[in-house]
């Protein structure tokens, strides 16, 4: 019998495309950005539900309501911030974490969507203290300030609860958003922070 002809099969990788953003993510992707870009009071539910593409009653069965919505906003922000927060100071020493945080908010700072700390913008238009994204804020305040206070005891600093309390202030001044100061108010604080540790 003759030998079979070997047929060369291409190896073709097909190349799935990504699947649709559920109605949940568009409108937290939505919410997201415009809450960030021109705050929670200015943006009406309407808008975000426009823009993403959904029905109001998705809102009510993701969400609920624009409260739980903007607390929704607050909590990815949060989740990215201590993921990217980690990974930039996990290959230094602890006694250098802190130093190397302030390096991380110089860079942020400088992009060109920043606008401030979306935490800050979040408590200051909402003054009820009962409201979900002001608890939700305030548990990141909680867990910054631990942070600092593990990386001054690190840092060998005298009294490392002052030196946290003192870091955390250096960091709300590093990230008000300033069209005319930039990211310079990040490298003032970084400075201080440096001389702060240093003694």
């Amino acid at each position: 019998m003759p030998p079979k002809s070997r047929q060369k099969t291409k190896n073709i990788q097909r190349i799935e495309p990504a699947p649709p953003a559920s109605v949940r993510e568009r409108l937290l992707d939505t919410a997201d950005r415009l809450f960030y870009r021109e705050g929670v009071r200015a943006v009406g539910i309407d808008r975000v539900l426009a823009e993403a593409g959904a029905a109001k009653a998705s809102l009510y069965s993701h969400f609920g309501c624009k409260d739980d919505l903007v607390a929704a906003h607050v909590e990815r922000r949060i989740t990215d911030a201590r993921a990217r927060i980690e990974a930039y100071v996990a290959d230094i020493p602890p006694a250098e974490r802190a130093l190397r945080f302030f390096d991380l908010v110089v860079e942020w700072a400088k992009s060109p969507d920043f606008r401030g700390c979306p935490l800050h913008h979040v408590v200051v238009e909402l003054s009820d203290p009962k409201h979900p994204a002001r608890a939700v804020a305030a548990k990141q305040r909680q867990w910054m300030h631990a942070r600092f206070l593990e990386w001054a005891r690190a840092a060998g600093a005298p009294n490392p609860a002052a030196a946290a309390g003192a870091l955390v202030v250096l960091f709300d001044g590093a990230v008000t958003a300033s069209e005319h100061d930039g990211p310079q108010r990040a490298r003032d604080a970084r400075w201080m922070a440096g001389q702060l540790l240093s003694h």
